[in-house]
């Protein structure tokens, strides 16, 4: 298990935000945290500790007007810290390239993968073909409902007709080097993991997995060091000390190591 660190951005500010909150309408999101430092800061941070495979998240819309401050966070991480992390926000074929020739490792997709609801077995190649599969990692963050744990796009305000199960996974993890899964309804509320769902993940070993999502405390990363057979790593946002909460930054880069 390996401790995969974040940057969220939203309206041009390093953020921890209640995941599902996100509203693109006003550009609105409940809270958790708001940094006074930039993502620069916490890139060099990152790079100090020897920790890669980080994810940089670009929290608003593309038509956003806040959308280029943003973005310019995510380059100056990139740039403060080349080969180390990966970015995700409104990546498509087209702007992947730019990305991992900016500094990033991996770029992050899902809506663009997972077009008008449903897979887009063509987008999936063309980005394979920008960028080679060795740099994508695909974000299947999921939300639970009666037919199971349902992909979400479009910063998981929309369902799709996905659902996320051993399969799923295995037919995808020829298209991509990793796979990225949020627990919607957990996530930024650090009040415990999503079980079933660890436990579904650790049931894969094709490629990498990175589950994120509801850690709050060490008993947490314990119990999904176990339920994940030891295989799924994990990233933790709110309940960290760099974005005010309690779990130590260095104690839990030191435990998942």
């Amino acid at each position: 298990m390996e401790f995969r660190p974040c940057i969220d951005i939203h309206n041009g500010k390093v953020k921890q935000i209640v995941g599902g909150s996100l509203s693109d309408a006003k550009d609105s999101a409940t809270e958790n945290f708001v940094s006074k430092a930039d993502a620069a800061y916490y890139a060099k941070l990152y790079q100090k500790h020897g920790l890669k495979g980080g994810h940089v998240i670009l929290l608003n819309a593309a038509n956003s007007d806040f959308f280029e401050a943003t973005r310019q966070q995510a380059l100056s991480a990139l740039e403060t810290y080349p080969g180390g992390l990966q970015i995700g926000g409104g990546v498509t074929a087209e702007n992947a390239k730019e990305y991992i020739e900016k500094g990033a490792s991996h770029v992050i997709v899902t809506s663009y993968v997972f077009y008008n609801g449903k897979i887009d077995y063509e987008r999936l190649e063309a980005l394979e073909e920008a960028v080679g599969r060795e740099h994508v990692v695909l974000d299947l963050s999921c939300r639970k409902y009666e037919e199971g744990y349902v992909v979400m796009t479009d910063r998981w305000q929309k369902k799709t007709d996905t659902i996320l199960d051993r399969n799923l996974l295995e037919e995808l993890a020829c298209y991509c080097d990793e796979f990225l899964i949020h627990a919607v309804d957990v996530e930024g509320k650090a009040q415990g993991i999503e079980k079933e769902l660890v436990g579904l993940l650790g049931t894969f070993d094709k490629c990498p997995v990175t589950y994120a999502g509801g850690v709050h405390s060490m008993e947490d990363l314990e119990a999904l060091r176990k339920l994940g057979n030891d295989r799924v790593n994990v990233t933790i946002g709110s309940a960290l000390d760099l974005f005010g909460g309690t779990m130590g930054f260095e104690k839990v880069v030191s435990l998942c190591r």
